[in-house]
């Protein structure tokens, strides 16, 4: 097969390259392509765009595949866990014994924010969203260990592995003061004894004399993160690889993805499963009514489907078992958990949704962990943020590598053409 493509254009040929990735995919390489013949290509929202090459993710939508580094993340599910997938996406490779406990005593050692970073959380106004708080969060840790942060790329990369390291110990902590500011309710300070979920989940919700954390639990908020760790090029990486190609420092990049996952198109997806259970409970029905709105093109049904798979959403698959474990654990039996269920048995049965690939995804089944956990919705793309900061990193870390320019997207322009200038008197 030839490794060239042919774009004609009037009476000139040109010779296009094609690049192939290590799983079989091919890509045009059209960077000569405007300075050979003046043209550039138009694909509105880059769905069709390759925008770098990369060695963190592969998807393939068609099949259902997600790995990470190579590994497929139904056998990461089983067997690791998200500070080893951690390490997994910022090394490339899995840790020894030896790293992945000094890794997760570097985790212990940040946990606690510096004063200037828990301020400027406190400080922000009670309406804001957790999401703004986070961002602000962020860049107000990346002033507090300047030294970390510094803008000058080779330095940012030999300090690399501390900035990492305390941006994913402290992204708990800062959502935990949110919270907790939110409620009124005091800070939990962190207990270095607990695993990094339990950590969490103690610094959110403990109360004196609570119960230990019930392992089922930690367990499935574990599981959230690891499958929200990474997932190739999505907004909020997508905007993290180009506030880094400018040179900018991991905490102002991952501040920018915090923004860009915020939108309700992208990491609101979750929030919008509960709200969207929530009304069909509120309006008496069981579900069976909205199935019917839904076909008939008048209700949309969130958490089914997704831009990417056109199969069921591999990482579903591995959420459904651990929601079930969940809800067990909590001994929960409520009548939007029922709803859930059965929007999930009639979509894989239906003929409707199977035609349409309609499957669930695992935004659908990590609303419902994290609505039972006690995260409240507003809460659950910060949840999603925390999931996702791994492999922000990698990308930042894979741009500072090898990123030789900074990104700049061409455009086709539709507006006026030349035009004079009117004085004010005269319009």
């Amino acid at each position: 097969m030839s490794d060239t493509a042919t774009l004609t254009f009037g009476d000139s040929n040109y010779p296009i390259n094609i690049l192939t990735g290590t799983e079989g995919e091919k890509a045009l390489d059209i960077r000569q392509m405007r300075k050979d013949s003046g043209l550039i290509t138009y694909d509105d929202g880059y769905g069709n765009t390759g925008s770098c090459e990369s060695t963190v993710t592969f998807i393939d939508g068609d099949k259902g595949i997600l790995r990470y580094r190579g590994y497929d993340i139904s056998e990461l599910a089983q067997k690791s866990n998200f500070l080893e997938v951690c390490l997994l996406l910022l090394d490339g490779e899995l840790p020894t014994a030896r790293k992945l406990s000094e890794f997760e005593d570097k985790i212990s050692s940040f946990q606690n924010l510096p004063s200037e970073v828990l301020h400027a959380v406190q400080s922000v106004p009670p309406s804001t969203h957790p999401m703004g708080s986070l961002a602000s969060g962020l860049h107000a840790l990346g002033g507090a260990c300047s030294h970390l942060c510094t803008n000058d790329r080779a330095k940012d990369l030999e300090n690399f592995d501390d900035a990492a390291a305390l941006i994913i110990a402290a992204l708990p902590a800062i959502a935990a003061a949110t919270h907790r500011q939110k409620t009124k309710d005091n800070l939990c300070p962190p207990n270095n004894s607990l695993n990094y979920c339990e950590n969490f989940l103690s610094m959110m919700f403990a109360k004196d004399g609570d119960a230990p954390i019930n392992p089922s639990l930690s367990k499935a908020l574990d599981l959230i993160f690891l499958l929200h760790a990474d997932h190739e090029q999505n907004c909020s990486t997508s905007t993290c690889r180009m506030i880094a190609s400018g040179g900018a420092n991991p905490f102002a990049s991952l501040s920018g993805a915090v923004s860009a996952l915020w939108g309700p198109l992208h990491g609101g997806a979750n929030m919008a499963v509960i709200n969207m259970l929530n009304d069909i409970h509120n309006s008496g029905d069981d579900g069976s009514k909205f199935i019917q709105s839904a076909k008939d093109g008048k209700s949309r049904l969130m958490g089914f489907g997704h831009r990417v798979y056109r199969n069921y959403d591999p990482r579903a698959k591995i959420l459904k078992s651990a929601c079930d474990e969940a809800l067990a654990a909590l001994g929960l039996n409520s009548p939007i958990l029922d709803i859930a269920s059965r929007l999930e048995e009639v979509a894989l049965q239906d003929p409707y949704f199977i035609d349409r690939k309609l499957y669930p995804n695992v935004d659908f089944y990590s609303g419902i962990i994290l609505q039972a956990l006690g995260f409240p919705t507003n809460m659950f793309t910060v949840l999603f943020a925390m999931g996702r900061a791994p492999g922000w990193l990698a990308h930042w870390k894979e741009i500072a590598q090898t990123g030789k320019r900074i990104h700049r997207p061409r455009q086709i322009y539709q507006g006026s053409n030349l035009r004079q200038y009117i004085a004010l008197e005269d319009r």
